[in-house]
């Protein structure tokens, strides 16, 4: 058939909704950030998925809270470019990048301490991204999603560890985010509170944020939870993979042992 002159046209063939490429929520390229002679982030390139549960992993001081605090607009990388939803945000102010949708936890939380949790859930509702399609401009909604509505109205200064990385989790979920940073919102808790936040993370994935990247210590949350793990050491990204794949891999395990493991 003759492909211009005919009915039929390569013009009138649509794709299927299977063959549309979606592209990623966070792309990384090339990321390096340096702190006068230390280099805490090198040539770092990765993607995130729309819909992954992504965690980052690594020894101490390998870049991990470093990466977070470049793609959410603290620290600006001496290169590389970085890429929310196909637009660029290096050099985006910290309050632009939260308000195109992307929110984050501290490592050492720091609500307000003599503000109810109820207010320091509605600070968070004021200068978020404006959004208010899943929790409205209720606070106790969100309260109630981590399980805090019965503390509604206790200062932050009386809430125990558990709760405030609670609170926390609460401020970041106000803005109603379309990428969620967790910052070792798990680690210090005891096993029980540690399964409970496991279960608390899947129903926020599940239900109102599906791109989640996740930075933790405890290995068997990670495991556990992420659909892909990267791994960071020395500032640089070494393994990226499944978790079964990056929990066999020598060079990961050279990381966190110090040395490669010996084959039997």
């Amino acid at each position: 058939m003759d492909l211009k002159r005919g009915s039929w046209s390569l013009a009138n063939v649509k794709p299927k909704a299977d063959d549309i490429e979606v592209p990623p929520m966070l792309a990384c390229s090339d990321v390096t950030k340096k702190f006068g002679g230390l280099v805490a982030l090198s040539s770092v390139s990765f993607n995130v998925e729309v819909g992954e549960l992504v965690g980052l992993i690594g020894p101490n001081g390998s870049g991990k809270t470093t990466l977070f605090n470049v793609v959410s607009g603290v620290y600006k990388p001496e290169r590389g470019s970085i890429f929310f939803k196909e637009k660029q945000i290096v050099g985006l102010r910290p309050f632009r990048i939260h308000r195109l949708g992307i929110a984050r936890t501290f490592q050492l939380v720091r609500p307000f301490l003599e503000l109810r949790a109820y207010d320091n859930v509605k600070l968070g509702l004021m200068f978020g991204t404006g959004r208010h399609e899943l929790f409205g401009q209720n606070p106790m909604r969100l309260l109630e999603v981590v399980g805090l509505e019965k503390s509604a109205d206790s200062p932050a200064m009386n809430l125990n560890t558990n709760d405030r990385k609670k609170l926390e989790l609460a401020r970041a979920l106000a803005s109603e985010p379309e990428l969620l940073l967790l910052d070792e919102i798990i680690t210090g808790l005891n096993p029980v509170e540690t399964d409970e936040f496991v279960a608390l993370i899947r129903e926020i994935k599940q239900q109102y944020v599906k791109t989640i990247v996740m930075v933790e210590h405890i290995m068997k949350v990670v495991m556990k939870i992420s659909d892909r793990v990267l791994v960071l050491h020395h500032g640089q990204l070494i393994a990226q993979g499944k978790p079964a794949e990056v929990s066999q891999n020598e060079e990961v395990i050279g990381a966190y042992l110090g040395e490669k493991r010996k084959s039997v």
